[in-house]
């Protein structure tokens, strides 16, 4: 997967020491309520869309670059699913990463879903009781996609209390 410029920048200054980054996560449903997921190219595992934001862009124009860059589908975003810190993690080149991750819901408005880029080898839609096993954090995007709950997940704050 390519790294964006703007990390390299910063990585070519600290190593693999740890780098805040934000990041986004797309819950793509169709009209149907299907759930729109990919294939992994670097893990083969299925997830949800995901990418890292370039400085400067906002959160749904991020969504909404990465769904297309990855399944050339087009999409709207309707809400913010959750913000959340997640906890450290590291690349197979050791890279260290603190991911601020931003979930958002996301309506197909066009296009036709496909592999579109290399960061991906599949996608896919399935029914939401069919979605394969998701990381924690994307499990909880989904499922308060899901649930029609229009408060964000935003951990340690007194509305997930």
């Amino acid at each position: 997967m390519p790294v964006p410029e703007f990390v390299l920048a910063l990585r070519s200054k600290i190593g693999h020491d740890p780098l805040p980054l934000p990041g986004v996560i797309a819950v793509v449903l169709d009209d149907h309520d299907r759930v729109l997921m990919v294939r992994r190219s670097d893990t083969g595992e299925w997830a949800l869309t995901t990418g890292c934001l370039e400085p400067g862009e906002q959160p749904a124009a991020g969504a909404i670059r990465e769904v297309e860059e990855e399944t050339g589908l087009d999409v709207t975003v309707e809400r913010v699913l959750s913000v959340e810190a997640l906890d450290l993690s590291k690349a197979p080149n050791g890279d260290q990463v603190y991911w601020m991750a931003i979930g958002v819901l996301c309506r197909v408005i066009g296009g036709e879903a496909r592999v579109n880029d290399d960061e991906s080898v599949e996608v896919g839609w399935f029914a939401p009781e069919d979605v394969p096993p998701l990381p924690p954090h994307q499990s909880r995007c989904l499922a308060r996609a899901l649930s029609g709950d229009p408060r964000a997940i935003t951990p340690g704050a007194a509305v997930d209390q």
